[in-house]
């Protein structure tokens, strides 16, 4: 808490002071030289700004982009993805703030999710800052000079985001369009073809049974597939719930981002829950099936930027109790999404209504 609020303190000392000595623009510059995108999203809401990057990318050619990534992040941006800075941030790492405040000003600021980040753009010296409207408290929203109501009708994140950002709607997305990031080797590599099964996430309400992950690799591995178990730190004992005799290689808990993005591009399928993995395995191209429970299958979608991709979707879309209106902290009509905690909601009935067949169905389209 300690150091967030130090980190906290400074911004918002800068964010008034540069604010005062150079008002922001009512009108977004037509040419922006240099542009930010402030944000501290999870890995999957992350990737999941691709279009916007794209969007940026195509409408400003010649612009310096710059994006504020989690540290733990910033690799999978080495490549420079549609030519865009990753700058490493952290609230709870006051470090990590300097290099930023350090950077020249900035025409105009994206702020995706939470406007608080709206008071960072203006501590960096953002000129102009658009996001979307609505977010709690008041206070997040004083130094956001356009605020953009979220759409009335369904769509996806990266097209909410989109719509910050005037001009041209962005190519769709192809094979290497997010180029690979450099990365270690891999401890031990897996023989050609196999599979990615990634049991982790952020929630445990998000996970499937251990009994369904241990069908699904024997019938992968039936079809000529070598099974390779994938999570996080921390996640090792899930993978040994799944496999407890240690049939399959396990990389859990082995891997950074970078070395798991060469691990899945490699795979002729990943499966993954609804994290930010099966994101990953998207900008990586791989064929990728995520496993939707308590999330939004809308907000996930591939819609027009991400349609050529081989992905799909399992789950239930219109689940009974997936039923919360809210994304960042925004009352949105038509979100249908859970964000319950294990008090209120003891098993995911909607996981455990994904039956291993309806997983092998998908990967016989894919693979």
């Amino acid at each position: 808490m300690g150091e967030r609020f130090a980190t906290r303190a400074k911004v918002v000392s800068r964010a008034l002071a540069r604010r005062l000595a150079s008002p922001g623009l009512s009108r977004a510059p037509a040419s922006p030289a240099r542009i930010l995108v402030a944000h501290h999203l999870l890995l999957g809401d992350t990737i999941m700004l691709a279009p916007l990057l794209a969007k940026l990318r195509a409408n400003h050619p010649r612009a310096d982009i710059a994006m504020t990534v989690p540290p733990a992040t910033a690799c999978l941006y080495a490549a420079r993805p549609w030519g865009v800075r990753a700058l490493p941030f952290s609230p709870r790492e006051p470090r990590t703030l300097a290099p930023l405040l350090a950077e020249p000003a900035f025409d105009l600021a994206v702020v995706p999710g939470d406007n608080r980040h709206a008071w960072l753009a203006a501590a960096m010296g953002a000129r102009h800052v658009v996001a979307h409207a609505g977010d709690v408290p008041a206070t997040k929203n004083w130094f956001v000079d356009d605020a953009r109501p979220i759409r009335a009708a369904p769509a996806t994140w990266g097209e909410l985001v989109c719509d910050l950002v005037d001009g041209a709607d962005p190519p769709p997305f192809a094979r290497g369009d997010w180029p690979a990031p450099p990365a270690a080797p891999l401890p031990t590599a897996p023989a050609a073809p196999y599979c990615v099964l990634h049991v982790g996430a952020s929630t445990p309400l998000k996970r499937w049974p251990p009994e369904r992950w241990a069908a699904l690799a024997e019938a992968l591995a039936a079809k000529g597939l070598a099974v390779v178990w994938s999570g996080g730190r921390g996640e090792e004992a899930l993978v040994a719930a799944c496999d407890p005799a240690g049939r399959h290689a396990s990389t859990a808990g082995t891997l950074d981002l970078a070395q798991l993005w060469r691990l899945v591009a490699g795979a002729a399928l990943l499966v993954s829950a609804d994290t930010g993995v099966a994101h990953l395995g998207r900008a990586a191209f791989a064929p990728t099936i995520t496993l939707f429970g308590p999330g939004s299958m809308t907000l996930c979608d591939s819609g027009a930027f991400w349609a050529a991709t081989p992905w799909r979707a399992v789950g239930e879309r219109d689940f009974p109790c997936r039923d919360q209106a809210r994304l960042f902290r925004r009352d949105v009509a038509w979100v249908r999404r859970c964000s319950r905690g294990l008090d209120e909601c003891p098993a995911p009935r909607c996981m455990h209504a994904i039956g291993v067949e309806a997983v092998l169905a998908a990967a016989a389209g894919l693979t």
